[in-house]
């Protein structure tokens, strides 16, 4: 939990995530033979370098953000999004400022109540959500070192619900980096060989457009990728399971058909999961699961792909929501079929 806390609570927004990939890095050195990150952030930790057969298992390490984008002459800051930033949310929550001299703490203001007309209040939108950073002038925001481009977060930890959920801001995706580094820690101390190298990859860039992965697929060229990713949990209310499908945080990993999803890999993750009676959901993607699978799969002249993911309330605010006994099936069916899989399988649909 030390280290469950530390990396969710250190801010790791897109293309600024050095200081939680060194958090990740410093917690995995002791379980792999060696690692190594590349020029844009992603860390890899690997078990059996030299061996030819390459497995990766994989989740993302960036969050969502702000940047700042226009500091008016009254010294309100104006933004835009790093990622899928949700405008809705931003009225009265309070966010760090990442600078050069530091964090410089400031909050979305919102007009009163008093002062909004009843049926003609306007909705939060990027147009009109603004930061306060305790300034009344331009220069002074820019004293602060506070300019255009700084990153924003938002301020926000993690918490226990009912000693069953972990809620904060950012399980999408560092809970997944949890998960990769537990399961590389059950190998390690398990004493156990595996017949392949493992290839423990935390990407970032993945919340603009699978980025990191991209990077990373090309240098690794891997023979089979497992991406740890979120999906929605469909049983909170305003959620459509017509079109978003029927899984619910607490009822196991949800394993997604797809085009990217290699069928004959996914049986085989099915296949463990009965057989060490962990449960499990199944979802499906329309031309895309949209997570790092997507990247894997389609690199190298073609990746066998699967991806497992964890059922989550409330994606892409800070009170993101996961079940705590989730999180460990994960971790055990991603660790499980680690021991199961044969590196001489034969993935070709058509010999």
């Amino acid at each position: 939990m030390s280290f469950l806390t530390n990396y969710l609570n250190n801010a790791s927004p897109t293309g600024f995530e050095a200081s939680g990939q060194q958090i990740w890095l410093d917690y995995v050195k002791p379980y792999v033979d060696t690692y190594f990150t590349d020029n844009y952030g992603t860390a890899v930790g690997v078990l059996n370098p030299d061996h030819p057969f390459k497995v990766v298992i994989e989740a993302h390490a960036d969050e969502i953000s702000w940047f700042v984008n226009y500091i008016t002459p009254e010294g309100y800051i104006y933004v835009r999004r790093n990622g899928g930033s949700d405008h809705m949310i931003a009225p009265s929550m309070r966010v760090n400022i990442h600078t050069d001299k530091g964090v410089i703490p400031g909050v979305f203001g919102w007009p009163a109540i008093h002062v909004r007309k009843d049926g003609k209040e306007e909705a939060p939108t990027l147009d009109n959500i603004f930061i306060d950073v305790g300034a009344r002038t331009k220069d002074e925001v820019l004293e602060m070192g506070v300019h255009v481009g700084c990153v924003i977060t938002f301020k926000d930890e993690l918490q226990e619900l009912n000693g069953k959920f972990l809620s904060g801001r950012a399980l999408d995706n560092r809970i997944g980096g949890f998960m990769i580094a537990e399961v590389l820690r059950k190998i390690k101390e398990s004493g156990i060989q595996l017949p392949f190298g493992l290839y423990v990859v935390n990407a970032v860039q993945e919340e603009i457009g699978l980025r990191g992965a991209e990077m990373i697929a090309a240098r690794i060229k891997p023979n089979v990728a497992i991406v740890t990713d979120v999906c929605h949990d469909t049983t909170a209310p305003m959620y459509s399971k017509i079109v978003s499908g029927d899984q619910a945080a607490g009822k196991g990993p949800v394993l997604t058909y797809g085009a990217a999803v290699h069928k004959k890999l996914l049986d085989l993750i099915i296949a463990t999961a009965t057989k060490k009676n962990i449960p499990f959901q199944r979802a499906a993607a329309s031309r895309s699961t949209g997570t790092d699978t997507d990247a894997f799969a389609y690199s190298n002249e073609g990746v066998p792909s699967a991806l497992i993911s964890l059922p989550l309330k409330y994606m892409h605010t800070t009170v993101e929501t996961a079940s705590k006994e989730d999180v460990e099936n994960v971790i055990e069916l991603m660790y499980s079929f680690l021991l199961d899989f044969d590196p001489a399988y034969d993935f070709r649909y058509i010999v």
